[in-house]
């Protein structure tokens, strides 16, 4: 049966997106048209934007979101504060995304400037008043009234300023903030490529710079808490809470600060405990329910700070139970360990990049719905590509059970002091900001070398930072004996490191094949995929060569005692078209319930087949070839090739060859036979390094790209299947490559039906 795309949001949505109702204009607002949307951008309304409490493992109930339109201009970057400003730019989106209504690109020449007034609720008059960001990228001034309030440098991590003492007694409030982003050098900046509105690179995709996650104003009184440190002991069932108490403003009254924390389970106090303000508290937990991808529980946890005795803040909170580490099997093979099991840990290469928000997803729903779908794929783990989300992306992680592998954002190398100490200052403000998040169980420093440097040093630094988690010094390329993992990217055929006996095996990168779905790219012709380049021609193909890939991958699992494996990727990202769903999230390009069974280990029964035309896996097979260029009709069947040479396959320049080829091009052509017996669903299998175009009958049946590590199954076009005939038909290939490794081969197969397993 042929396997075709599933369309996962009902129906195939415009290209060039109209917006819908609920994102008609607003004060000269509208989205800007981008060859991509998703249904959740179409739904975005300047009315209401990221509505949801931005921080959930902190939370208070009165807060005020200022998210939506906002004044901006885009000054030369020395320029004093504009007096007219240019527009209007809608927050929390980067000025280079459709949903910003700007979609500009921006450079470390250039300042953007902010504006708007906000007013604040009579009932806070006695507190003091908090301005939060998200995440700015990259360097924020912030100013209230036309008073400076507070600099921030780093595009990733959420800050806070006290803004009281800048607010004018009643009415309106002018909020202004001046961003600066250079996007280059050695800054922190992931996979962002400056000055760019359309990467479609392979390595680079599109900036985002200025305000992209939420802002918000919240009141809080003159002592306060400002951060909780929470850290589950499985091993002793207990949880380690700190409550860290931000400093009082200049002449409120001194005084203890004490702490009282209660955890509930199901809403029923389960455990409590008092003490002061920055000195740990210890709970202990009954029975404690641990938290993994299948079990995902989440205790409540609400804390307290009194001051005289008489209660001054209080927050909400919550926590997971559980435990990573390292451990050896029966085999003496070091294995990850989940709350001490070994877990294999299969996940995708997830970069969280949107066609219309750019870095920012569209809705809450969308981060939800990327993370369900990863589950519903069947994978348990993650791995958060350079780039570090908002809270609430690691929430619903935590909430609906998915391990995440955190990556540090990559700089472009660490090439002065000051680089470094700001990569370095950005590198802790990720650990502790997420340390409260059980899904996350390994932090990932540097990917494939990228601006690496001082890698003990900084391993060890994270080490110190949080001694709870794994640490992943280097994606592939690590330094020998550093870290906790082994990790190698293995893109041609998923094969384990070499194990040293102390650290757990890992592949953090793999597979990557393309499958372009016209409609829901950005370019059907700019097109990447691993490796190699390698294009396939429909979701039969991706799922078949994917199941193939695991077939390896779970042989690794058991005879080299692989721990995980991270497939690229999640979706597809501009150029890159090796997503399981396309960048709109509009369709699943595998077939589902295959895929999600794979990933848990439940592979098919390998497919034994009959040769029509026989491959040369096992023994020379005869071609008519030649490398000058034929006249036009050579692939049909008249055509007159007993002058071409002849030689056996594979043909090429590579160790497997039979038949040395070096040229850029190769014809070829031989005959088969087919028996009378019926077809089930004929098939190509090719071994292939290069790109070819194959014809049956003198009708196209495929077109082959990139690599292959073995032989592969390939999809015949219907037209071309149907000519299959029996007595003589015709196989011819036009294959076509200029590298030094140049492989062909390619014969013509029909599965025999699975004979069920006997009673």
């Amino acid at each position: 049966m042929r396997l075709t795309a599933i369309i996962i949001a009902g129906a195939f949505w415009a290209a060039c997106c109209p917006t819908s109702p609920a994102a008609a204009a607003a004060d000269g607002w509208q989205p800007a048209k981008v060859p991509l949307m998703t249904r959740w951008g179409k739904a975005v309304s300047p009315a209401s934007v990221l509505p949801e409490y931005p921080r959930p493992q902190m939370t208070r109930s009165a807060w005020l979101n200022l998210n939506g339109l906002w004044d901006y201009a885009v000054t030369g970057k020395d320029a004093p504060a504009p007096k007219t400003y240019q527009g209007k730019i809608l927050v929390p989106f980067p000025i280079e995304s459709a949903l910003s209504g700007v979609h500009k690109s921006f450079d470390g020449n250039s300042r953007l400037w902010y504006r708007r007034s906000f007013e604040v609720p009579k009932a806070w008059a006695a507190d003091r008043i908090l301005l939060n960001f998200g995440a700015v990228d990259w360097e924020a001034a912030v100013a209230v009234n036309g008073k400076h309030v507070g600099i921030h440098r780093g595009g990733y991590d959420a800050f806070s300023v006290d803004i009281t003492d800048a607010l004018t007694a009643r009415g309106p409030q002018e909020l202004t903030v001046s961003v600066l982003d250079a996007t280059g050098g050695g800054q922190a900046k992931g996979k962002q490529t400056a000055g760019s509105l359309e990467a479609l690179g392979t390595l680079g995709y599109t900036a985002a710079s200025g305000i992209w996650q939420t802002v918000w104003i919240e009141p809080v009184p003159p002592v306060s808490i400002a951060k909780l440190k929470v850290t589950p002991d499985v091993d002793r069932g207990v949880v380690r809470l700190t409550a860290i108490a931000r400093d009082p403003p200049a002449g409120a009254p001194a005084g203890a600060d004490s702490v009282e924390a209660v955890v509930l389970d199901g809403g029923r106090e389960t455990a409590r405990a008092a003490g002061t303000a920055g000195n740990e508290l210890t709970l202990a937990i009954p029975q404690p329910k641990l938290w993994s991808p299948d079990q995902p529980f989440l205790y409540g946890l609400q804390v307290t700070l009194r001051r005289g005795g008489q209660p001054a803040d209080s927050v909400g909170s919550y926590f997971g139970m559980r435990k990573i580490a390292l451990g050896k099997d029966v085999q003496g093979q070091v294995r990850i360990l989940l709350n001490g099991q070994a877990v294999f840990q299969i996940g995708p290469l997830d970069q969280g990049y949107w066609p219309d928000g750019i870095y920012t997803a569209p809705a809450d729903e969308a981060l939800r719905w990327d993370i369900e779908m990863t589950k519903k794929l069947g994978f348990n783990a993650t791995r958060k590509h350079v780039k570090v989300e908002p809270d609430r992306w690691y929430y619903w992680c935590d909430r609906l059970g998915l391990l995440v592998w955190q990556d540090m954002p990559s700089g472009g190398g660490q090439t002065s002091p000051v680089a470094a100490r700001q990569f370095e200052a950005e590198l802790q403000a990720m650990v502790e900001g997420l340390a409260n998040h059980p899904a996350v169980i390994m932090w990932v420093i540097f990917n494939e070398g990228w601006g690496q440097y001082d890698t003990e040093r900084l391993t060890a630094r994270v080490r110190e930072l949080d001694p709870t988690r794994l640490v992943d010094s280097v994606s592939c390329i690590a330094p020998e004996g550093v870290g906790d993992v082994i990790d190698d990217h293995p893109y041609w055929i998923p094969r384990a490191p070499k194990p040293d006996g102390r650290r757990a095996l890992v592949i953090g990168e793999f597979g990557g094949r393309a499958l372009v779905v016209p409609g829901h790219v950005i370019s059907e012709t700019r097109v990447f995929g691993h490796p190699g380049g390698t294009v396939l021609a429909s979701p039969w193909e991706f799922t078949t060569h994917y199941v193939q890939l695991l077939r390896h991958v779970f042989e690794e699992k058991e005879k080299s005692g692989l721990s995980a494996a991270i497939c690229t990727q999640l979706t597809d990202i501009e150029g890159e078209c090796n997503g399981f769903l396309t960048y709109d999230r509009a369709v699943a390009k595998v077939d589902l319930d295959q895929v999600a069974a794979a990933n848990q280990g439940r592979l098919p029964p390998p497919r034994c087949f009959r040769a029509l035309s026989p491959t040369a896996e096992k023994q020379p097979v005869p071609w008519r070839y030649t490398t000058e260029r034929p006249q036009a009709d050579w692939y049909k069947a008249g055509f007159d090739a007993s002058a071409w040479k002849e030689g056996p396959a594979p043909l090429g320049a590579s160790p497997r060859e039979r038949t040395p080829w070096k040229t850029p091009n190769v014809w070829m052509r031989r005959e088969f036979e087919i028996s009378d017996e019926p077809l089930v669903l004929p098939q190509l299998m090719a071994h292939h390094a290069l790109d070819a175009e194959v014809y049956i009958n003198g009708i196209l049946a495929a077109k082959l790209s990139g690599y292959t590590i073995e032989y592969q199954e390939y999809e015949i076009r219907p037209e071309a299947r149907a000519s299959l005939r029996p007595g003589k038909n015709l196989l011819a290939v036009h294959a076509f490559h200029s590298g030094q490794q140049q492989l062909i081969d390619v014969g013509v197969v029909d599965p025999l039906p699975l004979l069920e397993k006997s009673k």
